[in-house]
């Protein structure tokens, strides 16, 4: 599947659902889970899921404070 393909799958879904589409994208899934884990966890892990290699990087995408993110981040052995 194409990531274009699958774009236009997702926005089909989408809009099933009642949903605009051209709110929820291809990468809203992704970062609704990173969300989700860091909510029910509380803790930064998630963002070797994610792919980044700083935390910093981490707590902007999930919408953290620098300073919150990297006392989260001490707090965490990995």
């Amino acid at each position: 599947m194409t990531n274009r393909q699958y774009a236009r799958l997702l926005a089909d879904w989408v809009a099933s659902i009642g949903l605009d589409p051209r709110v929820f994208g291809t990468h809203s899934p992704r970062r609704t889970k990173a969300t989700l884990i860091y909510r029910r966890t509380g803790n930064l892990p998630c963002s070797l899921l994610l792919g980044h290699t700083k935390i910093e990087s981490t707590g902007r995408y999930l919408g953290i404070e620098v300073d919150d993110a990297l006392a989260i981040a001490e707090e965490v052995d990995v």
